[in-house]
């Protein structure tokens, strides 16, 4: 294994391969490595609302490849990380956040003894992610929904907070955390396919996910091979998206 890669040579290095070689190896303990450091991936309001299914097993393997229509990137994978959106976990990583808060503030001090940090941090986590994740079937959404548009006539007010919002803020923080596994492994010389063709239900059975976990990307982990990436990397020139205010 080559020297670990600098960040702008991770980047460079990886690509969406589809084709794995079959004679090489690669170590769980190293994609386990990558894993963690997906979970320091910044999120929204720190509450870590996904998980990360580490699949090493040959047979699920072969089990996962028909549900991703055929693949050759799940077909040749050596290993699979499923990235699962947890949004039904709100109510257990907002506490998580609140037992952090009594950890390094104390947890009996009265309102007086509290600083304005630990008073705004306190309010967030118990009332504000409250409000913006508690939902019964789209209706309270709804009302939210329309109460922000009244408030937001006379001043400035945060506006996602129907239940599709809060779901798009799930799905882009797991996004943030596959990406930081992606440019992990390409730092250590690791190939990765992110793949979002899938059946999630049947994938979701196969896992024993619960209802309300949706799976983000399955990424295919391996080390190409000279056919493994599709042709020469592609982007619409960079002065054409790049804005300057």
């Amino acid at each position: 294994m080559s020297q670990e890669k600098t960040v702008s040579e991770a980047i460079n290095f990886r690509r969406s391969v589809r084709v794995y070689d079959a004679e090489k190896e690669i170590d769980k303990t190293i994609v386990k490595k990558c894993i963690n450091q997906a979970s320091f991936a910044p999120n929204s309001s720190n509450m870590q609302l996904w998980e990360f299914y580490h699949i090493t097993s040959k047979d699920i393997i072969d089990k996962i490849a028909p549900l991703c229509f055929n693949q050759n990137a799940a077909k040749t994978a050596k290993q699979l990380v499923v990235f699962v959106v947890r949004k039904d976990l709100w109510r257990k990583r907002a506490q998580a956040n609140l037992n952090f808060l009594d950890k390094n503030f104390g947890a009996n001090n009265s309102k007086s003894e509290q600083s304005n940090r630990e008073k705004v941090a306190r309010n967030y986590y118990g009332k504000i992610i409250p409000f913006a994740y508690a939902d019964f079937l789209g209706i309270l959404g709804f009302f939210k929904y329309l109460m922000i548009l009244v408030i937001g006539l006379f001043k400035p007010i945060y506006r996602e907070v129907r239940k599709s919002d809060m779901r798009i803020v799930a799905h882009k923080t797991c996004g943030l955390a596959a990406q930081n596994f992606m440019i992990s492994m390409a730092a250590e010389g690791y190939d990765t396919c992110p793949m979002e063709g899938s059946d999630s239900w049947r994938i979701k059975n196969l896992l024993g996910l619960p209802f309300g976990a949706e799976i983000n990307m399955i990424i295919s982990c391996g080390i190409r091979t000279e056919k493994g990436v599709y042709g020469e990397r592609f982007r619409i020139p960079f002065e054409e998206v790049y804005k300057e205010v």
